[in-house]
């Protein structure tokens, strides 16, 4: 019997040696490292004190707030949602624990570690309720995390402004302005040293925990990981609140460095989290990603930012590099799919 056309199966076309190893490199690195080439190269040559030792040191101390949100931002990469609420997550959450910590401190030294303690607890149980919130609307109501997020970002900027009135908070803490907000002990930012622990807890928990390995796994194929008995639901709902806590964190963190509780906290916070995790490594089509990689992502975000302001560039020109370098994060994640399908199909013919 003859075999019809649309039956026969090409098989996948052998890939050179320079070409394979060219596409091998990039199936694994993806475009990250070379751009961070290219962008130190660039604004090295704008202006010579983009490498200097305080510029750095600055750059990693306003990296923090970006990297813990980009950090639960790829959390919920991985599972294959996004969440679009963090901007507003941040902006309630420096209200609102700023309020707290003005009651409790009220002006009174013996009181700032009371005031510091509570305004960390109701930052963590605002970022709960936020998590909650979400990942009730993805994991049981089964509404898409995009519209989830955007509804809950509106609603909570709503909240925010009916707290505050659209003023900011004032009367925090000296030590959580002066220690927690700017400080440094041995030279290192207490910012970093607050974040630190964070990341290391993270990695632990992808690479060595059965919550990382069905993480992978529902974001690869939620139909099959449930099929394998993993507890979808329960996995989402925990990464939607791990990543509102981490933001909520953040938030906290933000609001010493700015020293008040601010309405419009954090806005830029959304967009520029997605393009560093999804720089960094992580997809849009949920499985992948990495705190390695995040970390690395976070960083070209910070140094871009960065050197634009060392070249004067206003804030509409950053939003539109900021835009750009997205678009070429999801155009790149699409080619680096592609080679690790054609670096695949090379395995297998060879």
């Amino acid at each position: 019997m003859a075999i019809s056309d649309s039956a026969q199966v090409e098989p996948p076309t052998p890939l050179g040696g320079g070409r394979r190893s060219v596409l091998r490199l990039f199936a694994r690195l993806g475009p990250l490292p070379a751009l961070l080439v290219v962008l130190v190269i660039v604004f090295t040559a704008a202006n010579p004190s983009f490498l200097g030792g305080d510029n750095l040191l600055s750059v990693s101390t306003q990296s923090v707030f970006l990297l813990l949100i980009a950090l639960g931002q790829m959390l919920v990469l991985i599972s294959g949602g996004m969440d679009l609420s963090v901007g507003a997550n941040v902006a309630l959450t420096s209200i609102v624990s700023a309020t707290v910590m003005s009651a409790v401190y009220g002006d009174t030294p013996a009181f700032t570690p009371d005031a510091i303690n509570a305004g960390l607890w109701t930052a963590l149980v605002v970022g709960l309720v936020i998590g909650l919130a979400n990942g009730l609307g993805v994991a049981v109501l089964n509404v898409n995390p995009f519209i989830v997020t955007l509804a809950t970002s509106s609603v909570f900027a709503g909240i925010t402004l009916l707290i505050s009135g659209g003023q900011e908070v004032g009367g925090l803490p000296r030590t959580f302005v002066y220690e927690v907000g700017s400080g440094s002990l041995a030279g290192v930012p207490v910012g970093v040293l607050l974040t630190v622990p964070v990341v290391v807890v993270l990695f632990l928990a992808l690479g060595w925990t059965r919550y990382g390995r069905h993480l992978y796994a529902i974001g690869s194929n939620a139909t099959a990981a449930r099929v394998a008995g993993i507890k979808v639901r329960v996995t989402l709902l925990v990464t939607y609140v791990a990543c509102a806590m981490l933001t909520s964190y953040a938030g906290w963190l933000l609001t010493a460095r700015v020293s008040s509780g601010q309405p419009l906290l954090g806005a830029q916070f959304a967009l520029q989290s997605i393009t560093a995790a999804i720089i960094g490594g992580a997809s849009l089509r949920g499985g992948r990603g990495s705190v390695g990689g995040t970390i690395l992502g976070v960083v070209f975000i910070m140094l871009l930012t960065n050197g634009m302001n060392l070249m004067r560039l206003g804030s509409n020109q950053q939003s539109i590099a900021i835009g750009l370098a997205l678009v070429f994060a999801v155009v790149a994640d699409r080619l680096r799919t592609r080679a690790r399908t054609q670096v695949a199909a090379g395995k297998a013919t060879s």
